[in-house]
């Protein structure tokens, strides 16, 4: 049975992920969290920084000794904000610098394992719509995503003649308790969400998690290199005020 790692995934988006991943081996999670939200016979959690070489390759070594690790998910984030306006370079550096290291150092811990045990493998980075729309005031955040695009497609050019792919999943918004307790707070920000979405909706964790599943799976053996929406058609949508309404046939 094969294993899998998952940065960030205690909960939220990461656990989902990790939830659909323990279908088909066990799971690594690594996370700053001291245990996880709910316990899972396939799901080990390694309590560390991902962005840390040392948790990293941790984490690889328990995943390895669970089975052939055969894919890594660099889903760990960080959301403070900060703008040119107000802060300081070396804010706005260390935010940007700290979301990246998230990727960079699993990518690097991953194809490197890869390499040593003479293995394909498969990663997948975990990007936000931001990385080509960015949301006003969150500068670092959606410069650290479109870096994190330019690094995926570096890697899958550079290390695909070993078997390893690198593929990306561009989030729109995904319903989890931490949004979804924003939202309670902002009654408003519901029927803004279904209008920014062309489906009318925010995504579920499950449907991301199924698009990761498959991106690290055989099916997907010729798909490298590739930044894929997961957004309900958010970053194609072009809100205009003089926009006229269709109406929703149905079926």
């Amino acid at each position: 049975m094969t294993s899998f790692v998952v940065t960030g995934g205690a909960g939220g988006v990461g656990r989902g992920i990790a939830d659909r991943l323990a279908a088909d081996g066990t799971v690594v999670v690594v996370d700053v969290a001291d245990r996880l939200e709910r316990a899972h016979e396939r799901i080990v959690l390694v309590t560390g920084d991902a962005a840390d070489p040392e948790v990293a390759l941790r984490a690889a070594a328990v995943a390895e000794a669970a089975g052939p690790l055969a894919g890594w998910v660099n889903n760990a984030a960080i959301f403070d904000d900060a703008d040119l306006a107000g802060d300081p370079p070396a804010r706005i550096l260390e935010l940007v610098t700290a979301n990246l290291a998230l990727a960079v150092t699993g990518c690097h811990t991953a194809v490197n394992h890869f390499r040593r045990h003479r293995r394909a493998g498969a990663i997948v980075n975990v990007s936000s719509h931001q990385a080509q729309r960015p949301v006003r005031g969150a500068l670092p955040y959606a410069t650290a995503k479109a870096a994190i695009e330019g690094l995926t497609r570096a890697i899958a050019v550079d290390h695909g003649p070993g078997g390893i792919r690198a593929n990306a999943v561009a989030l729109g918004s995904i319903t989890t308790a931490r949004s979804e307790a924003y939202r309670a707070a902002h009654p408003d920000v519901a029927a803004q969400m279904a209008a920014l979405h062309p489906l009318g909706r925010p995504g579920t964790v499950n449907e991301v998690a199924g698009v990761v599943a498959f991106l690290l799976s055989g099916a997907a053996g010729f798909v490298n290199g590739a930044i894929l929406p997961v957004d309900g058609g958010r970053a194609v949508n072009g809100p205009d005020p003089e926009a006229r309404s269709i109406p929703d046939v149905g079926w």
